[in-house]
């Protein structure tokens, strides 16, 4: 089993444009996948939508990982995410997950909390997995 981690599927999910979101999901998520951020729940299909609008307005980016861990199924980490958007503004957020792993490697639930460190209000989200 090969399990991911959140450098490697944000980088898919957002700074992949080649890369179909639908494939970068599969690859990252299991089918039941859900997640909160910053208090409000989604599911894989309200999690699909929000990477497509994401994936619409950045240009480019990375994710820098600062704490990892992975204890059996459970996940945790804090790392920061810095994107360019197609307007040329930036955004960076710092975010601290807490995630269940499934038994084939995927994320299975992801609960997150984001701080947004550059960008303005209406950023906030974009830079996290929800």
């Amino acid at each position: 089993m090969t399990r991911t981690g959140i450098e490697a599927a944000l980088t898919d999910l957002i700074l992949s444009s080649d890369l179909p979101v639908q494939e970068a999901v599969d690859r990252h998520f299991t089918p039941e996948y859900r997640q909160r951020t910053d208090g409000r729940w989604d599911d894989r299909a309200g999690f699909v939508e929000h990477i497509t609008h994401v994936r619409s307005v950045v240009s480019g980016g990375r994710v820098e990982v600062h704490d990892e861990l992975y204890d059996g199924g459970k996940y945790a980490d804090r790392h920061t995410v810095h994107l360019t958007k197609t307007d040329g503004s930036t955004v960076s957020m710092e975010v601290y997950v807490f995630a269940e792993i499934g038994p084939d490697g995927r994320f299975s639930r992801i609960e997150e909390t984001t701080l947004l460190l550059q960008g303005s209000d209406a950023d906030r989200g974009i830079g996290s997995a929800r």
